[in-house]
């Protein structure tokens, strides 16, 4: 044991009493003050933050049944033939994996991931008890009766026309390969709009952003690569703007591409295609915060981190402010959503078609910096849960009216055939402290958890309006 050293003068304070305070007292006061905080902000969490939502919609029995996930079990089928002893020595099998069936478009049990037509939902001959209830993956029909074409889309609610607009990649063309090593592809049809007033029945509204067919040095020329196309309103100009994801058939333009529009279904001018800041851009979203400022979120430096920075005032440009967040961690697919002064993100990993784990993250600053939460996928059954319910995060849709509920928007693609890629919508809630500790010396802070929940069929809660 260390011995005192008592001819040695202690450190004192003085305060205007006249009162002394050993330096070791000072310390231990300020961690216990930091410690209550922390009790305090473990008690706002759960009792404030929690509660104000809980207490918004907890009474709702749909709201509970949203909460009380399902579990999903299936076997993956024993190999298909037989080998002789001898092949299995010179190279033994190796045991298929459920990502595997998931991408084999021959596997026994690819009606679980891709129901087939009898299944398709059709609201305008839905009655009774499937009347307004979504069933992820399984094929949607618009009200012509055709499978919805808006993959990696977005959905923008326009306060004029009161009206919902989903934007998304039309797809209706053969799959295909540029070259043996090339990723599956579909040549550039457009971009197709669907309005809708419920967020179940939906009317297309053609194709508001057309390929070009003869000019190959186009941007759109049908041999290029347009992706994730999201839609936000200006206020100021009265434009509708689209941002969206412009490529060669290779990923090697890696850029940004803007167009315009007086009316949301179109049709939208196409202006330009840039690379953001001077950085490849290859997954990307547009992010309307409440003061009006938009911002461009992309994935860069070969998908290794993200960049994020606010757009001009007429939303057709990137400022010079940019910041680099969630470096290191390879993650693309950014769907981000605010509630209640706080940013949160949904992103994926970069694993081409083939599904896997989402993670959240939340920052108090759009321009970070962000802090990652983990996993919040729940139900299913941890397959489920680390391939993000075999799809891949595309836009989080807030619900009016109901505070800290949203709309997980994902797409099931299926890389043999994408244009019967599927949508996976599930509800998200923002509720609670967050799943794992951050690393803060003293835990701050605490973020609310973010949860994406299992359904094979859910509704929005009746009651709901659909209008702001």
């Amino acid at each position: 044991m260390r011995m005192r050293n008592k001819n040695r003068k202690s450190t004192t304070f003085r305060c205007n009493a006249g009162s002394r305070y050993s330096f070791s007292t000072i310390i231990w006061s300020v961690v216990g003050c930091l410690v209550l905080l922390h009790i305090y902000a473990l008690v706002r969490h759960k009792g404030g933050t929690s509660g104000d939502i809980q207490s918004h919609y907890s009474w709702h029995p749909q709201f509970r049944e949203l909460e009380e996930v399902e579990d999903e079990n299936f076997q993956i089928p024993p190999p298909r033939g037989k080998r002789s002893p001898r092949a299995a020595k010179r190279r033994p099998r190796r045991s298929t994996t459920i990502i595997d069936e998931f991408l084999d478009e021959s596997s026994q049990i690819r009606h679980f991931f891709f129901p087939g037509q009898k299944t398709a939902i059709d609201p305008l001959r839905e009655g009774g008890n499937n009347s307004f209830y979504y069933f992820p993956g399984r094929i949607w029909l618009d009200t012509d009766g055709n499978p919805i074409q808006a993959h990696g889309g977005g959905i923008l609610y326009d306060e004029r026309s009161r009206m919902y607009y989903w934007y998304g990649e039309y797809k209706d063309g053969p799959t295909y390969h540029a070259h043996k090593k090339g990723p599956a592809r579909v040549d550039i049809i457009g971009v197709g709009c669907y309005s809708s007033k419920d967020l179940w029945t939906w009317k297309n509204e053609g194709i508001v952003l057309a390929a070009e067919g003869t000019n190959i040095t186009h941007d759109l020329h049908i041999s290029n690569v347009l992706e994730r196309p999201k839609v936000i309103y200006n206020e100021k100009t009265g434009k509708y703007v689209m941002w969206m994801h412009i490529d060669d058939a290779n990923y090697t333009k890696a850029s940004v591409g803007v167009a315009v529009s007086d009316s949301p279904v179109g049709p939208f001018d196409y202006l330009y295609s840039k690379r953001p800041h001077g950085f490849d851009s290859r997954d990307m979203t547009v992010f309307k915060d409440d003061d009006g400022v938009a911002y461009l979120v992309y994935s860069s430096e070969e998908n290794s981190e993200l960049h994020i920075g606010p757009l001009n005032e007429e939303y057709l440009d990137v400022t010079d402010v940019m910041s680099r967040i969630l470096v290191g961690l390879h993650r693309e697919a950014p769907a981000l959503f605010k509630h209640q002064g706080t940013y949160y993100m949904v992103t994926s990993g970069c694993t081409g078609w083939a599904p896997n784990e989402a993670l959240a993250h939340a920052a108090g600053s759009i321009l970070g910096p962000w802090e990652t939460m983990g996993n919040p996928c729940i139900g299913g059954n941890k397959i489920f849960q680390h391939t993000t319910f075999f799809a891949q995060s595309t836009f989080v849709l807030p619900l009016h009216g109901y505070p800290g509920f949203f709309i997980f928007m994902a797409d099931r693609w299926n890389r043999a055939d994408l244009r019967d890629s599927r949508y996976v919508w599930l509800p998200l809630t923002v509720a609670g402290a967050a799943d794992r500790p951050l690393d803060y010396n003293f835990g701050f802070p605490l973020w609310s958890r973010v949860s994406i929940f299992w359904h094979r069929r859910w509704r929005i809660p009746s009651g709901w309006t659909g209008m702001k």
